[in-house]
């Protein structure tokens, strides 16, 4: 007989991405700091209401060069009935081994009845045969996540194949996620005195990043750095928009018409060239003069985070499939370099 209690799985890159994503309008993880003790008693308490039962535990997944424990590691390690589980970051930025061993754990702790109920906070499909496995020993899975009522499933990028295996889904408060994101001090550069075109200084300016920006839409999908699917949801504006209408097809065969596939195409590449702005504005506001001279001098390769983020973003607003497009990858890289340019 199962213990009368619940186990709490956090995916650490998908709820940072999306947190990120709520406040500041893009998944750029840097571009917040985060109370990560308050947001992890958060969804503790939510779910605990949710259930009635005592927690045994909260796993905490994240991802680390060779597995590694940083100094944020070991500070949530610290944090009473916490577990932090780390994979690997990969050479292509991509995350290693985080999904394997939450679908160990959830299947373990279901087989071993230690838990009755349990909680996922994470988008990603690859669970959705470990939630199986669970149910099928007798466990009760609850998919945690961020209320979107835009959306038909109405949480936020979560792949519509989990949250059918899924026995039921609640959301966490949006003040939670408002209270524990902050999104950095802006960071104003200033010509260096001593020297006229010299080195720039940094001056911290009091307010968010994006504070007069209208939100980019939060919803995340492609295997990025520190994530390994953050997944889409429909975009179904931005998806019709890019499909071309019947009265633009060649009447004799249903086939787009040149003109509405270059007008599909034109409306990718301006949301890219949207997402590539956004995250360039959010990434130059918050970054150190250190960051910012070392991305630099590596151009125009950029470093896996950013580049990761501008995938993300851009996925989230029109599939992963038209992202994919080399077209619209350029347009996302060339863009963020000539914001930056403009900001520099």
């Amino acid at each position: 007989m199962a213990i009368e209690q619940s186990a709490v799985f956090i995916d650490a890159g998908f709820l940072l991405a999306v947190g990120s994503s709520r406040v500041t309008g893009t998944s750029l993880r840097s571009a917040t700091l985060v109370d990560t003790e308050a947001l992890i008693t958060g969804v503790v308490d939510a779910t605990a209401e949710d259930s009635g039962l005592e927690t045994l535990r909260v796993y905490w997944y994240d991802a680390s060069k060779d597995g590694v424990f940083h100094e944020a590691h070991k500070r949530i390690a610290l944090i009473d009935d916490v577990k932090v589980r780390l994979g690997r970051i990969g050479v292509n930025g991509t995350q290693k081994g985080v999904d394997l061993r939450m679908g160990l754990d959830l299947v373990e702790i279901a087989r071993n009845r230690a838990a009755r109920v349990a909680y996922l906070l994470t988008g990603d499909d690859d669970l959705a045969e470990a939630v199986e496995a669970a149910q099928d020993l007798g466990m009760k899975v609850v998919l945690v996540g961020l209320e979107n009522e835009d959306h038909y499933l109405k949480v936020t990028s979560v792949a519509e194949h989990l949250a059918m295996q899924v026995d039921r889904i609640i959301t966490l408060p949006s003040e939670l996620i408002t209270r524990c994101f902050t999104p950095r001090t802006r960071v104003k550069r200033v010509p260096n005195a001593n020297s006229e075109g010299g080195p720039s200084s940094t001056v911290p300016l009091p307010g968010p990043p994006t504070q007069s920006r209208k939100p980019v839409p939060t919803p995340l999908t492609v295997r990025a750095h520190g994530h390994r699917g953050l997944h889409p949801e429909p975009a179904e504006a931005v998806t019709r928009a890019s499909r071309p209408s019947p009265r633009h097809s060649d009447s004799s065969s249903g086939v787009p018409s040149d003109h509405a596939r270059v007008a599909a195409l034109q409306r990718l590449l301006d949301v890219a060239g949207e997402v590539g702005r956004s995250v360039a504005e959010s990434w130059y506001d918050t970054c150190t003069e250190a960051e910012l001279e070392e991305v630099l001098s590596d151009r125009p390769n950029l470093p896996i985070h950013i580049d990761a983020t501008l995938l993300r973003d851009c996925a989230s607003k029109i599939g992963e499939d038209d992202t994919d497009r080399q077209s619209v990858r350029q347009k996302l890289r060339k863009t963020f370099w000539e914001h930056i340019d403009l900001l520099h």
